[in-house]
């Protein structure tokens, strides 16, 4: 049975929300995990690993299609080694398609920034609950820089909007 995804605000205390104000775009869900005691990192590592293959082709597609206006290739959004411990990242490393910002068992936050907009996600772990449940958070924030990342985030928004719950519903896969 499918993990129910609701949309909800970023959490007050995620280092995300240092990105709310003035962001362009904000999406937020969470969902209750079957392996409440997995860290952050892992969650957004098995998250990440299982992105749909139909997915990773349209990475490559927009990799393609964005070299005509100069920005970066990046990659596939499962390009993930699920046998590397946590421990061994480290801020600055890429993470996937992302650059790993900071890690602690309760929340994880990587980003990727290039010269027409910023992208910053966190996954955050919510404190167990008194049945023994735990909720993760997958908060996302983007800063435009330009007419070019305005123009980006038409397409994207609305399909970010769908990928966004439909990924974190297959965190229970892992």
């Amino acid at each position: 049975m499918p993990s129910t995804v609701h949309r909800c605000p970023p959490p007050p205390a995620s280092a995300i929300s240092q990105y709310v104000p003035g962001a362009d775009f904000i999406d937020c869900h969470d969902v209750q995990v079957k392996a409440p005691d997995r860290t952050a990192l892992r969650h957004l590592l098995g998250m990440l690993a299982a992105t749909p293959a139909w997915l990773d082709n349209l990475m490559k597609l927009r990799n393609r299609l964005v070299q005509a206006v100069g920005l970066k290739d990046l990659g596939a959004l499962s390009r993930i080694d699920l046998t590397r411990p946590d421990s061994d990242y480290s801020p600055g490393e890429r993470v996937g398609i992302f650059t790993l910002l900071a890690s602690s068992d309760d929340e994880v936050l990587v980003a990727d920034q290039d010269k027409h907009l910023d992208v910053f996600l966190a996954l955050t772990r919510l404190p167990l609950a008194a049945d023994g449940t735990r909720t993760v958070v997958l908060s996302t924030v983007v800063r435009t820089h330009n007419l070019l990342g305005t123009l980006y985030m038409l397409p994207v928004a609305p399909f970010h909007r769908r990928i966004a719950p439909m990924t974190l519903r297959g965190i229970n896969r892992r």
